[in-house]
């Protein structure tokens, strides 16, 4: 890759001769061999996203001088201090930038070469940094009106440097507006503008905004907007303008300018565009609802008319372009050599509109008048011209639109010669060959061109006038040119991968030779702390380069170039980065149902390696976790760009995003979709915790347990009682609003102590009621008094039961648990009440393997009953804290069988006697549990199962550990690990205790 600049050194050393020649005239004159700075390469304005993975920022600076030039960097008129180790660094004369931010770099540059001539001031480059930021996550306010009536729907962009193009989508990605006679997107405000509306129009809207910088382009969606119609209104309407062009544009010449220009109206108006003071040229775009001129002139500027036309009328409306132009130059300065004590006029000129104005600078300085030098707008005179006036000269013109610079050099000589007697000698006064290759110009300048070693020698230049005569002599020798002997190859590695980039070169062996390397032509930094760039020799004609740790950035093209103070040579390999691929983009959720929406997105880079399949992903805002979600089609397959999402709950705010996978691993996620609540549907789960109890006489009160938000489904949440005597055929209901009731009390005197009554439950929203719970019998409330009695012997390891007989009417309304750690004092017991006359409750914040203290007493409304002799329960030791691992499956044609890691306890946990498995797939909601003493098990599936989520866990006398949840799809290969966490479905019931849980029952046999 690349070629090497072979013929480079030939021509350094022929500028060396003809520096030689011209020495030998200037030596005649008494000057030293030298010139001033003149500037080869200068720094451009840079548009540098703010977001950009980008490290740096050059800023070019070259100049040609004898002796070199040294080089300063001004920022806003200040010189800045280039340290070693600052962010700014001088590599030669570029200014390089690292980790730029906007805060401490944007601003104006310029550069500054100097010699022992003089110095010169580069033009100014700005440094910009372009952002575009996200639109308002505001839901947009509903635009209404009649059908056949003309709208406009705003974009409202967020902030942005530089300006953004604009589309607008209709409903879904990719379905975007059409430009037609009927629609019009202003690409200065970017509004929506329909002339004229139909039915096809309604629908939700989202205008789609894009940066386009250098390196980089970025795109974002706004909230959908609903456009709603009302009745059609068929009547005929005259234009109306309504996106208008400005009364007076502004241009540049050589810019395109374009004029918009649309209007509402039935029929849709049709646009016209004339020039009012001239003709329109034929090559212009004219499409209607815009002018465009690609490259404007002094020639276009002139007053323009658009004409919006249709059966019932027109409309009009005027505006002015005014051209104006930068500064141009039409007479610059030269480099002039001058004798001392005689007088010099200089002079510049430049066009430009406005007018530019013209400064002089002298060696980098502002000129002023002064003594012998006389400042007079584009004339620099000098009267009696010194020694002390040679330098470098610059003249700038400058307007609101741009700044230009002219340099030259005036060298004040202390004789004059005017007329030049040659002879170049060679070798002790031999007469050089009358040969092609040697040309002597009329000023003296002896070139030599397809030089060799035999035209190394001594060279003398003579020169006579009739004040004298004068020689000087040089020496010229040849090297020999550096070359690439072993360049760079061009590779292709993955991510992470390392590198060796070879380069090796042969040169003169009387010079030194160092090697550079750049990528995208900016220079590597081998210093970088943390860098990935390494130099793996320290022999000088070797200069390899090795990239560790490859990443996606260090992809483009390297340059290795070998180089000595005479000339170089480089060679160019490419060097491709394949990886995960990038985040995908658009993210947009239609088709919004109860429990399914549909997503769609945009391929985001596939970084050199073609994308395999997609993961979709929801939250629950603004604290959820990311979640892998079931889909449709199961599997996403790299190539798809939709897909639906299943399993969602009812009246639920959600936000997904989009993962990207390829052979080379899964990539960053998309930015989050706009949030977005799912429709709402009727409860779908019975209230649980039926019971009740206890109250005052004629009194049955009846609790449950309140509905989660998940569970609600829609607004309007509330439970719906059914409740009646036992034995009676007749129920009696009651509606009690509120998803937070958990309690409704009925009152009749009617109702006699301790009546049982059935009781069941549902609840209901405004899309309907719910399934009904199972029927649990409630007792009214009683009179009397209870005495706990004795405790029988622990039923398990994990549970303590409490026996006891009464005598007497039952009148508790609950009991009052207490317990202490044993050692603590009974003053210090912790409390808890039973729910009714439950005769067990969950006490839960327990240290595991540890003993405890416990009471009963009972409790109504007269107040605290005796105390139970107390019992002792001891804790267990916490279940694993691991869950199960390395989950695999096998499907058969009607099973389904699953195998695992066997989780062993340490010696602080409690023993695995089992595994909990809890199994759901796609046709039954519903879950089911699974026991076994093993670390596999075999359950029936039916054969059109497709996708299923298993919940694995460890149960054992401690309770039970921590769950694997994993997604299981029939022919969709190896398990996919995802968060512990327990599934929405409610744990199957039964009484399970951990270490940190005792459970106590109650166990009595009532006398009434």
């Amino acid at each position: 890759m690349g070629t090497a600049t072979r013929r480079k050194p030939h021509l350094l050393l022929v500028a060396a001769v003809a520096l030689v020649s011209s020495s030998a005239w200037s030596s005649a004159l008494g000057s030293p061999t030298t010139f001033g700075p003149v500037f080869e390469d200068q720094p451009l304005s840079v548009l540098f996203p703010e977001e950009s993975t980008e490290e740096q920022v050059l800023l070019a600076c070259r100049a040609r001088a004898s002796p070199p030039a040294t080089y300063r960097w001004k920022m806003n008129g200040t010189e800045m201090k280039l340290e070693p180790g600052s962010r700014h660094q001088l590599v030669g004369g570029n200014l390089v930038i690292m980790n730029p931010t906007k805060a401490q770099d944007a601003g104006v540059y310029q550069c500054l070469a100097s010699n022992p001539v003089g110095t010169v001031v580069s033009r100014e480059a700005i440094l910009r940094f372009g952002f575009l930021q996200e639109f308002s996550k505001e839901e947009r306010d509903p635009v209404k009106t009649h059908e056949g009536w003309g709208v406009m729907l705003p974009c409202n962009p967020p902030a942005h440097y530089p300006g953004l193009s604009y589309r607008w989508l209709l409903n879904e990605f990719p379905n975007f507006i059409p430009t037609d006679g009927r629609h019009f997107v202003s690409q200065t405000t970017g509004n929506l503008y329909i002339a004229r509306t139909n039915a096809s129009d309604l629908g939700n809207y989202s205008c789609l905004a894009t940066s386009h910088m250098d390196f980089s382009t970025k795109s974002v969606f706004s909230k959908f907007a609903q456009l709603n119609l009302a009745a059609e209104d068929t009547r005929l309407f005259a234009p109306s303008i309504k996106a208008r062009f400005p009364a007076e544009t502004y241009a540049l010449v050589g810019q395109q300018v374009t004029l918009e220009c649309f209007a509402f109206g039935n029929p849709v108006p049709r646009i016209k565009w004339r020039k009012v003071d001239g003709s329109l040229s034929p090559q212009w775009t004219t499409a209607e609802p815009t002018l465009q001129i690609p490259s404007v002139s002094f020639e276009d500027e002139g007053t323009y008319e658009c004409e919006a036309e249709n059966s019932k009328g027109r409309d009009t409306v005027q505006g002015r372009i005014i051209v104006q132009a930068q500064p141009e130059w039409l007479k610059v300065i030269s480099d002039t050599e001058a004798d001392i004590g005689s007088n010099l006029r200089w002079g510049c000129a430049a066009a430009g509109k406005p007018r530019p104005t013209v400064r002089w600078l002298r060696n980098g300085e502002p000129l002023a008048s002064q003594n012998r030098v006389e400042v007079l707008a584009g004339d620099l005179r000098f009267s009696k011209l010194s020694l002390e006036d040679s330098g470098m000269y610059q003249c700038v013109a400058e307007n609101k639109h741009g700044t230009i610079y002219a340099s030259a050099e005036l060298a004040v000589q202390g004789k004059g010669p005017r007329e030049f007697l040659l002879r170049l000698v060679r070798s002790w006064a031999h007469l050089l060959c009358p040969c092609h290759r040697v040309t002597v110009t009329p000023d003296g300048t002896l070139i030599i061109r397809n030089i060799s070693r035999s035209d190394e020698g001594k060279y003398t230049c003579f020169a006579e006038n009739f004040m004298g005569k004068a020689n000087s002599t040089g020496i010229l020798s040849v090297r020999d040119a550096t070359k690439i002997t072993l360049a760079p190859s061009s590779a292709d590695i993955n991510l992470g991968d390392n590198l060796t980039l070879q380069c090796h070169a042969s040169h003169d062996p009387t010079m030194d030779l160092t090697f550079t390397w750049t990528l995208d032509d900016f220079p590597i930094d081998f210093d970088k702390p943390g860098g990935h760039y390494r130099r793996t020799s320290v022999k000088e004609t070797i200069g390899d380069l090795t990239i560790l740790n490859a990443q996606l950035r260090h992809g483009g093209k390297y340059t290795c170039m070998a180089q000595t103070v005479v000339d170089s040579a480089s060679k160019e390999a490419t060097v491709l980065v394949r990886g995960p691929p990038g985040p995908p983009g658009g993210v947009v959720v239609r088709d919004i149902g109860d429990t399914t929406i549909q997503l769609s997105w945009s391929r985001g880079f596939d970084n050199h390696s073609p994308i395999a399949k997609y993961t979709l992903q929801a939250r629950t805002p603004p604290a959820g976790k990311w979640k892998q979600v079931r889909t449709n089609p199961a599997n996403i397959e790299g190539n798809a760009e939709t897909a639906q999402v299943l399993g969602l709950t009812p009246w639920m705010d959600y936000e997904f995003r989009v993962i990207a996978s390829n052979i080379l691993g899964t990539g960053e996620p998309s930015g989050p979709s706009s949030k977005i609540r799912t429709k709402e549907a009727a409860p779908s789960v019975a209230p649980s915790g039926l019971s009740g109890g206890g109250g005052a006489p004629g009194e049955l009160i009846v609790n449950w347990t309140p509905m989660s938000r998940e569970y609600q489904n829609g607004d309007g949440f509330g439970y719906l009682l059914s409740f009646r005597r036992q034995g009676s055929t007749h129920w009696q209901t009651a509606r009690v609003p509120g998803a937070d009731a958990q309690y409704f009390v009925y009152s009749n005197e009617s109702v006699r102590p301790y009546t049982p009554f059935e009781v069941k439950i549902r609840s209901y929203n405004r899309r309907g009621e719910g399934p009904e719970s199972l029927t649990a019998l409630v007792y009214s409330a009683e009179e009397g008094g209870l005495l706990p009695g004795r405790y029988s012997s622990p039923s398990s390891e994990v549970e303590r039961t409490l026996g006891f007989h009464t005598t007497g009417l039952i009148s508790s309304s609950c009991y009052l648990i207490r317990y202490w750690k044993a050692g603590d004092k009974e003053a210090a017991a912790d409390r808890v009440r039973t729910a009714g006359l439950d005769t067990s409750a969950r006490v839960s914040g327990l240290h595991p393997n540890t003993k405890y203290h416990v009471t009963v007493r009972a409790y109504n409304r007269a107040g605290t009953g005796p105390a139970s002799p107390s019992a002792n329960a001891t804790t267990m030791k916490p279940p694993p804290q691991r869950p199960p691992g390395n989950i695999s499956w096998t499907f058969s044609s009607s099973s389904l069988s699953i195998k695992w890691d066997p989780v062993a306890p340490f010696r602080n946990e409690s023993a695995v006697t089992g595994y909990k498995m809890l199994y759901q797939n796609d046709l039954h909601l519903t879950p089911t549990l699974h026991l076994t003493s093993k670390n596999w098990i075999e359950i029936p599936v039916p054969e059109d199962i497709g996708h299923a989520l298993v919940q694995i866990r460890t149960t054992g006398p401690g309770g039970d550990g921590i769950p694997a949840e994993v997604h299981i799809v029939r022919n969709g290969g190896t398990s996919m690990m995802v968060e512990n966490l327990a599934v929405r479905p409610a744990p199957h019931p039964g009484a399970i205790v951990s270490h940190s849980v005792a459970m106590l029952i109650l166990i009595g046999s009532l006398e009434l």
